[in-house]
């Protein structure tokens, strides 16, 4: 076994030397004395299966963008193939009409003929050669280099854009943060890659270039050398020297012309779902009335005098066959996404799901959050796929995201026939925790209290906060904000309802598995704070912690500072009463400006001693927590009391706020969370030293 690792060991050290072999082996190309015949011939059939390879790596790749080598590889062939270029004039020059590099003579007796003293095919060589080039120096060559550049241009203009798109996606809860930093990595990978194909397809066309000054020269020097020194006749000169420049040529130029081929197919390929051989054949078989429609043409060509009738018609045959296979095929598509369609729709009616196929677990599910919408509302969100209430959920999420720092996860929708037709509920877990009722049709007028002249319509409630309202009709619409009322359509009021039941019962969708992810997050820029929160605490510890902070509204998106705190007190503690205190302290400044006006001024009542000497007096710890037990009597009168004093919030317009003493807040909260499951309850030590406070009054006792 060590024999064997050392084996691989010896075998990965050497791949590593591999290329920068090729790179120094090709420098020094350009200044080795002429070498064997045979020597060359390796090097120019290396060359040529290099080329190739390239090309077939792009027409087989999914994406360009994944080669990244590419702009590297064309610098190395670049060179490699101009040492190949410069070595073999080196030869041809030295040894004249003795040299005999069967590559570069089999490629001459290719393209010209055996026959060394036929002018004609010296003429018809050449003109080959110099169709080739112009062929990738004028067409292939300059326009992928014009592609790359404007590639090049947009790839980068358009960076800060798909990355601040990316960042929208993460932040609303489409993507998790791993696939954010794949799709950023993607989003790099493809810059970088297109503003290297820029300056890279450069070498290419500087490649075509070099190569006709290198046969001019082979053709001038060759026919100095021979006739001039060697003093051979100048025909015999001319002929030889100019049949291995060509065949020389031709073994430079092919290699380039494979390059400078895929370098095309590399930066044209701008949307590519698979291998260019996949996207060819997808996307010409869509319909079978592109072969027809061709051989059509090429049928009425065939009966056009002067045409070659027999091939036409032969081709022609050959396209309807093919169309009539690719017809065959269509329809075999359609039929079996037409099954596909009635299966799924068939799944959902027996289901009770919006497009959810028929499950065969033995166990279905509970969705975290789900809602459930009458067979009347279902054109909400199947009339087409940018529906607004899918628009405006995508957006709840993102809202909850940043308010309270918790990741919502999808919530799946689905048709209830056990629900009346224009009712909707929203389920946790599969328990219902709210419901509400759209009139199809019609708007809800609210009124927000100034409102004189009432409005025609059915009187109802707003189903998120209980107010009352009234369902207006289309045409009175524009009546009804005229007058001042708050019209809302039926998207909206769902999605309010939504929002809602969010927020009351985030501490419920913070699921341990949620809770799991939310630390595998933190762990990736905050690993030292995880590791030590998990030694001094469990998971379920932590996520009890962050459902006390969400069920009161604490938004836990700055979750280092909150593990940082439980790392520090819970081990001390041992208690998550205790701990979820100094956590809130540790957030003052945050927990106090959520309920501050704009000018940073907090607005709260204050708790007479008498009423928190007897909440402290009735305090009974339980495992789940502190609560209050106390007389009947004196709870009515604590709460009627507490029910008053909120009158003097709303005549100023602010919310219910109450500052009590630090031992205390838990109490008041849970002896009041039943009437006033909003009332925020807030510590003398969560309030900032810079923070104006104004005392609205003193909540004290009251005959009940």
């Amino acid at each position: 076994m060590a024999l064997f690792k050392d084996q691989k060991k010896l075998v990965n050290s050497l791949s590593n030397i591999y290329v920068p072999l090729v790179v120094i082996f090709s420098v020094f190309l350009l200044l080795l004395p002429p070498m064997p015949a045979t020597f060359l011939d390796i090097l120019m059939v290396l060359n040529l299966m290099f080329s190739v390879m390239i090309l077939l790596v792009i027409l087989f790749e999914d994406d360009p963008t994944q080669f990244t080598v590419f702009p590297s590889m064309l610098l190395i062939v670049t060179v490699f193939g101009l040492g190949i270029n410069i070595s073999s004039t080196k030869s041809i020059l030295t040894e004249g009409m003795k040299f005999h590099g069967k590559m570069i003579t089999a490629f001459a007796s290719f393209v010209i003929g055996a026959n060394d003293s036929s002018t004609s095919g010296l003429v018809v060589g050449f003109v080959i050669f110099i169709v080739l080039i112009a062929v990738q120096a004028f067409v292939i060559t300059k326009g992928a280099s014009r592609i790359s550049e404007v590639a090049a241009r947009f790839a980068l203009d358009f960076n800060s854009t798909r990355s601040m798109s990316i960042d929208a996606e993460l932040q609303s809860g489409s993507i998790t943060e791993e696939e954010a930093k794949e799709k950023k990595a993607a989003l790099e990978r493809s810059s970088n890659f297109y503003g290297a194909m820029d300056g890279a397809s450069k070498f290419v066309s500087g490649n075509v270039k070099i190569g006709i000054f290198i046969t001019i020269i082979n053709i001038v020097a060759g026919l100095i050398i021979g006739s001039g020194i060697n003093r051979e006749p100048f025909a015999q000169a001319l002929r030889a020297y100019t049949r291995f420049t060509i065949g020389d040529g031709l073994l430079s130029q092919i290699p380039s012309l494979l390059v400078s081929i895929a370098t095309g197919l590399s930066v044209t390929r701008f949307v590519s779902v698979g291998s260019f051989s996949s996207d060819v054949e997808k996307q010409f078989t869509q319909s079978s009335n592109i072969f027809f429609i061709t051989a059509a043409t090429l049928f009425v060509m065939a009966i056009l005098p002067g045409f070659p009738t027999i091939i036409l018609l032969v081709i022609a045959s050959i396209l309807i066959l093919f169309g009539l296979r690719v017809k065959k095929s269509v329809i075999t598509r359609a039929s079996s996404t037409k099954s596909g369609v009635v299966a799924e729709t068939k799944s959902a009616a027996v289901g009770g799901g919006v497009g959810v196929k028929e499950t065969t677990q033995p166990t279905i599910p509970l969705d975290n959050l789900s809602l459930e919408i009458g067979v009347s509302l279902l054109p909400l969100v199947t009339e087409n796929k940018s529906s607004d209430l899918l628009k405006r959920i995508g957006a709840i999420r993102k809202e909850i995201a940043l308010d309270l720092g918790l990741v919502v996860p999808d919530i799946r929708i689905l048709d209830n026939l056990n629900l009346n037709g224009e009712e909707y509920c929203f389920k946790i877990q599969g328990v219902e925790v709210a419901k509400g009722r759209i009139l199809v049709g019609s708007y809800l007028g609210i009124n927000p209290g100034n409102v004189q002249e009432e409005i025609p319509g059915i009187r109802t409630k707003d189903p998120t906060f209980g107010l009352p309202a009234i369902w207006i009709s289309e045409e009175n619409r524009a009546r009804a904000e005229m007058l001042g009322y708050t019209v809302v359509d039926p998207s909206s009021i769902i999605a309010t309802h939504l929002t809602q039941v969010i927020k009351q019962h985030a501490h419920k969708i913070l699921t341990r598995q949620i809770m799991q992810n939310i630390l595998d997050s933190v762990r990736k820029k905050d690993s030292v704070v995880v590791d030590e929160v998990l030694r001094v605490s469990s998971l379920g510890v932590i996520q009890k912690i962050m459902q006390e902070l969400l069920k009161e509204q604490v938004s836990i998106r700055n979750m280092p500072a909150i593990l940082e705190t439980i790392s520090d007190i819970y081990p001390i503690a041992k208690n998550v009463s205790i701990t979820v205190e100094n956590v809130r302290q540790t957030l003052g400044r945050q927990i106090a400006l959520q309920y501050a006006d704009e000018n940073n001024v907090l607005h709260v009542m204050k708790v007479d001693n008498e009423i928190i000497q007897t909440l402290i007096e009735g305090r009974v710890d339980l495992v789940t927590g502190p609560v209050v037990s106390i007389a009947p009597d004196a709870q009515r009168a604590w709460i009627y009391s507490l029910q008053k004093s909120f009158m003097t919030f709303h005549q100023n317009g602010y919310m219910p706020v109450l500052l009590v003493q630090q031992e205390a807040r838990i109490l008041v909260k849970v002896s009041t969370e039943k009437e006033f499951p909003t009332l925020a309850v807030l510590g003398y030590p969560e309030i900032p030293t810079d923070l104006q406070v104004e005392t609205l009054g003193v909540v004290k006792i009251e005959p009940y």
